[in-house]
């Protein structure tokens, strides 16, 4: 299991010392992004991409429960009005649950990616004012240890967190 940790820091210049420092300390580019404002120029920096910096995981979940439900109840309509025979069909419930999650994930993702990240919410204002969001995926015997080697190193960096559990796939 990875946790995220998250780091302000003030500077281009701070930004690239770290994601250096960290590569040195084993941590995977993959594992290492950073986020700033549009019109900031992220040299030389693995940027965040649409999973970390939109909001398209968490409408992609919200959609697959949603769209679950709704298909269930459709089929469960469906069931009780029968097209063909007198009977109840309780097959289709099978077919419009799976059905629905899908359309709903699709459709709730379509959405999500036009919506920046929720998580990040906190970050809003500093990014503004010209701050680096760094977003370190660490494993979590790892999380004092990469704590300390950025506080000893880069003591203008500030620690805004960690997140207890991350998606497995970013």
């Amino acid at each position: 299991m990875r946790r995220r940790m998250y780091f302000l820091l003030p500077d281009l210049a701070s930004a690239q010392r770290t994601m250096s420092d960290l590569l040195l300390s084993r941590v995977e580019e993959r594992h290492i992004h950073f986020m700033a404002r549009d019109e900031m120029e992220l040299e030389g920096l693995h940027e965040a991409n649409l999973l970390q910096s939109s909001d398209i995981v968490h409408g992609a979940e919200a959609g697959l429960v949603i769209g679950g439900f709704c298909g269930l109840a459709v089929g469960a309509v469906a069931a009780f009005f029968p097209i063909v025979g007198a009977r109840p069909q309780w097959e289709l419930m099978i077919v419009t649950a799976p059905l629905g999650a899908l359309f709903g994930a699709w459709v709730s993702s379509m959405i999500g990616v036009s919506v920046p990240n929720s998580r990040l919410k906190a970050f809003r204002e500093p990014l503004e004012r010209g701050m680096i969001l760094l977003m370190v995926d660490v494993r979590d015997g790892r999380v004092d240890e990469i704590r300390e080697m950025l506080k000893a190193h880069h003591p203008e960096a500030h620690m805004e967190g960690v997140e207890s559990a991350i998606p497995a796939f970013p």
